[in-house]
């Protein structure tokens, strides 16, 4: 049977010791599982190469042979969509990628992530499985610009009036992404 890791990737400024990415790492450890959880560099002030460096040594510290399961959030979804795009090979089973800013409405703190690369090619050749989640509300990306990401064809789900995805929408402990992530576990051993 195959051992399970997650990798969990935050966005601008960190998630910080409230926010359900950290909840949801303690969780899975306690639950058994292997997780990775870097901090980034200069996570008020993100530099896209410094963070894709990052990145891949957190992707080489998963044990070999472990099906590797990523959750982002924010800019981390815009990492990972960078990383992916330099991909020749499969590095995780699923990725689900929370609350994604707009692609279009650069962040100037955070210019350096843009342009984004938006290709379900990449995004299927990085990872099995793709599934975008959304708040119908996202301050920092609408209904409107998230199409962007719904038209590649991946799986969304969208959540009504869940702002931002974050602490001050209420998301410390977010049961759905546990239960989530534990159902993507369940489906890989049944394969």
């Amino acid at each position: 049977m195959k051992q399970h890791s997650f990798l969990i990737i935050h966005g601008l400024g960190g998630s910080g010791a409230e926010h359900w990415q950290t909840w949801l790492a303690g969780a899975l450890r306690e639950s058994g599982y292997h997780v990775s959880y870097p901090t980034f560099p200069d996570f008020d002030t993100p530099f896209l190469y410094d963070w894709l460096e990052e990145l891949e040594a957190a992707v080489k510290s998963i044990p070999e042979g472990n099906q590797l399961i990523v959750v982002t959030h924010s800019l981390g979804c815009l990492l990972w969509t960078h990383y992916a795009a330099k991909q020749n090979e499969r590095i995780a089973h699923q990725a689900i990628l929370v609350a994604p800013p707009s692609p279009s409405k650069v962040i100037p703190v955070a210019k350096s992530f843009y342009p984004v690369p938006l290709n379900q090619y990449d995004l299927s050749k990085a990872a099995e499985n793709t599934i975008f989640v959304h708040s119908s509300n996202d301050p920092y990306c609408s209904l409107e610009d998230a199409k962007a990401f719904i038209n590649l064809g991946l799986p969304s789900k969208i959540l009504p009036n869940a702002g931002h995805i974050n602490i001050q929408s209420g998301h410390g402990k977010w049961q759905w992404i546990l239960e989530k992530c534990l159902l993507t576990v369940v489906q890989t051993v049944t394969i």
